[in-house]
């Protein structure tokens, strides 16, 4: 609705931003057509699946070498 009906600085008042909202939702409503996803929702899964592995390879390789290893504690002076 911003890019069709409402720019910065396009008006003078609360009122006209008012009337032109409602008449843009008046018009959209009239001429609006039900559409049909194609994104099922197996595609969502799929994505989601793939969007996890994606997150463990990156987690993998930022795991600095040696992980896993207990760091070495120094002996200190008495």
């Amino acid at each position: 609705m911003q890019r069709e009906v409402v720019t910065p600085n396009d008006f003078t008042g609360l009122d006209q931003v008012e009337g032109r909202t409602i008449a843009f939702e008046r018009r959209y409503n009239e001429t609006a057509r039900p559409f049909r996803w194609k994104f099922t929702p197996a595609d969502l899964e799929d994505l989601l699946a793939r969007i996890e592995r994606h997150e463990q390879k990156e987690h993998h390789f930022q795991q600095p070498a040696g992980r896993g290893h207990q760091p070495v504690a120094l002996p200190t002076a008495v």
